[in-house]
């Protein structure tokens, strides 16, 4: 199997001024291809070619786990946004956040501080666990957490070129911007 750049589902400047073509130049076009092109070249006589990228998160280390998560994570992270979606859950994804955090705005909130407060690079994911609840995770680096069983609904890149170029440092306000591309028709489709 040879691993391919998915393409957006949105034009390159479709999510101005929240993220820039700049930045999707850089982060998508460059990051996330680079991260498809180390998978495709360490894959080759690892005796997991032709594995789905879910099956190389779960049972892969070192660089292939690496790259074929961060593949997936970017795949699913761009996915998320569209420049004219649903900016706040409906339905049962909306009926399953008041169950488990209470309202809309402390699910924002929660995952807002565990984005802002990720020690160095990585993700933070809403995830759906085993008993159904939803909870917030943080994972360093390419964390997945398929690893640990549980079902991914939505994720926030916090490594720094996910929104140097737009923020420079600022991650706060990187994350109030998000929130203003999040897609919950899409979010909703995954839960």
């Amino acid at each position: 199997m040879i691993y391919e750049l998915p393409k957006l589902n949105y034009k390159p400047d479709a999510l101005k001024p929240y993220i820039s073509e700049e930045t999707l130049d850089f982060h998508y076009g460059k990051h996330h291809q680079t991260y498809v092109n180390n998978l495709n070249k360490l894959i080759e006589g690892s005796g997991l070619e032709g594995s789905d990228l879910e099956t190389l998160i779960k049972k892969a280390d070192g660089g292939i786990f690496n790259n074929a998560a961060q593949v997936w994570n970017h795949t699913f992270y761009f996915d998320t946004f569209s420049p004219d979606g649903r900016r706040a859950a409906a339905g049962t994804i909306a009926d399953a956040i008041i169950e488990s955090f209470g309202s809309f705005d402390n699910m924002k909130d929660e995952f807002s501080k565990a984005a802002a407060t990720l020690f160095g690079a990585g993700w933070t994911w809403l995830v759906q666990k085993n008993d159904g609840k939803l909870a917030i995770m943080q994972e360093s680096n390419a964390g997945n957490p398929l690893r640990s069983g549980y079902k991914p609904l939505m994720t926030c890149d916090v490594w720094e070129h996910a929104y140097y170029i737009d923020y420079r440092n600022r991650r706060p306000d990187y994350l109030k911007s998000f929130w203003e591309i999040l897609d919950w028709d899409i979010v909703g489709s995954r839960f």
